[in-house]
């Protein structure tokens, strides 16, 4: 198929593609002229995944080819895949170290629910911040009310990793933790704020 048709049955624009092209997000299609080069599923398919990953998941142009790497490479790892998945939708980036009294208050909570978390793990530091930030506010952290986050933490973690278990092709199985965890992350934010409005017309509504 032509570009235009890879647009068409994608719904990107041509610039967009194009644009992805160039950053090295989608492979180039076979030349059939100078000017003109035929494209096919595969093409069709990554598209798709670069257009959740960027214009739905969030992640930059940067990140998004981090991942895609991680997917493409000789042998790909899970876990690897995972961290670098993790990295791209961080969204501490460029914020300042965490103290180690920060860090020790984050590994107190993932020991407590038996988490492993690496000690570089960029998901610690993140952790550290966010529970900081609620000592900003100048109201001690509820740890019964933190704890329950945890514990569905645990349950969507859980479930997360059950789905993965039902795809047999691995290109399947790293296409799924890619966009399950980036688009699952907005989901869950998503549904969590539909379930706060459903509660407040719930407890406090006419």
């Amino acid at each position: 198929m032509r570009i235009s048709e890879l647009s068409q049955r994608s719904g990107v624009p041509v610039p967009s593609i194009k644009f992805y092209l160039r950053e090295g997000l989608l492979h180039r299609g076979e030349l059939t002229s100078p000017n003109q080069a035929r494209y096919d599923e595969s093409h069709l398919n990554r598209l798709r995944l670069v257009s959740a990953l960027t214009e739905v998941g969030g992640l930059s142009v940067a990140g998004a080819r981090d991942v895609l790497q991680a997917i493409d490479s000789d042998e790909p790892n899970l876990d690897d895949l995972m961290g670098v998945t993790l990295k791209a939708v961080q969204p501490f980036t460029g914020a300042p170290e965490p103290t180690e009294a920060e860090l020790a208050e984050a590994d107190a909570l993932t020991e407590r629910h038996n988490w492993y978390v690496h000690p570089d793990s960029p998901l610690r530091a993140e952790l550290a911040r966010v529970l900081s930030a609620l000592h900003s506010t100048g109201l001690a952290p509820d740890w019964e009310w933190i704890d329950d986050y945890a514990r569905a933490a645990d349950a969507v973690a859980h479930r997360d990793h059950d789905y993965v278990g039902n795809f047999t092709e691995l290109d399947e199985i790293l296409k799924t933790v890619v966009v399950g965890t980036v688009l699952g992350e907005r989901l869950l934010a998503t549904l969590r704020r539909v379930a706060q409005a459903s509660e407040a017309h719930r407890r406090y509504g006419i």
